[in-house]
């Protein structure tokens, strides 16, 4: 299986049926296919469809030349924005976007603490700070809290030498009680259980990162507080539109994220950062 999800490029041959695209078009393609006609595409929740195809997944993905796609599922990428760092838009930046926006439903004046700002929750602190969240990153490497700030945070707490309870009496200090959403974007279990406690009664943890741990949550102050958890997995494709016109406006920023570049014939030097931990967002270029 050739892996690689979240491409972006120029088409170079359609089908004799496509009327949308030609070829030279600059284009956006998303992680996941979805099918169309199953209960939830219906619904309009493509995003969760019961029958998704993921490129490097179930399809050979985009670590290669040529990848072919459907064109249902494609986006127009304006001229103005850089191809190579839009790529990131596929997923990286649109899964958060889903999760502010459609789940977490961020508005203005919220007080939003994100778990992570590695590469998926440092789009979760621009995203949920474009919406108008005062949002405080919570991380263990002291780069991605300064990347954090630059990218709209109010606050940032570097939870690497501290106990549960010392970082969630700051992040009630900061807030006044709680935060009104805790977004967790790493998929760790301790840092999910956090989460949920970071809230104010009535408050929302909305779970962005994977495991496949089980993790232990409160149900009593769960039941008693009125918590709600909410799951959040990729992106509408209706909302595509909206985030490419966020970047191409720079109420999104890319450039500050993509952290490191390489060829294909590199490409396993991008893995071996990424074990590291070092970079944000690397991407492979031709």
């Amino acid at each position: 299986m050739i892996l690689g999800h979240e491409p972006s490029g120029i088409v170079a041959e359609v089908g004799e049926d496509i009327k949308n695209f030609q070829v030279g078009d600059r284009v956006l393609i998303p992680p996941v296919f979805s099918c169309g006609y199953c209960d939830n595409c219906r619904l309009g929740k493509e995003n969760i469809c019961l029958n998704m195809m993921m490129l490097g997944n179930h399809l050979d993905g985009a670590y290669a030349e040529y990848t072919k796609v459907p064109a249902k599922d494609c986006q127009h990428l304006p001229e103005d924005l850089p191809i190579e760092e839009s790529s990131i838009i596929a997923d990286a930046i649109s899964t958060p976007f889903h999760a502010v926006k459609n789940r977490a439903r961020v508005r203005p004046g919220d007080s939003v603490v994100v778990f992570g700002c590695g590469g998926v929750g440092i789009n979760v602190v621009q995203t949920a700070a474009a919406a108008g969240g005062s949002v405080i990153a919570v991380d263990i490497v002291e780069k991605k809290l300064e990347v954090a700030k630059q990218l709209g945070a109010q606050h940032t707490i570097n939870a690497k030498d501290m106990e549960d309870k010392a970082l969630l009496k700051q992040i009630r200090i900061i807030t006044g009680g709680g935060a009104d959403i805790a977004i967790e974007a790493i998929g760790n279990p301790k840092t999910i259980v956090l989460a949920t406690n970071a809230v104010k009664p009535g408050g929302c943890h909305c779970q962005v990162g994977y495991t496949h741990h089980d993790v232990p949550i409160n149900a009593a102050r769960l039941m008693f507080r009125e918590i709600e958890i909410k799951g959040s997995l990729g992106c509408r494709p209706v909302d595509y539109p909206k985030i490419i016109e966020m970047v191409r406006i720079g109420k999104i920023q890319l450039k500050p994220v993509v952290t490191h570049k390489f060829k294909l014939k590199e490409i396993n030097d991008a893995f071996e950062l990424l074990r590291k931990g070092e970079s944000l967002r690397s991407i492979i270029t031709f």
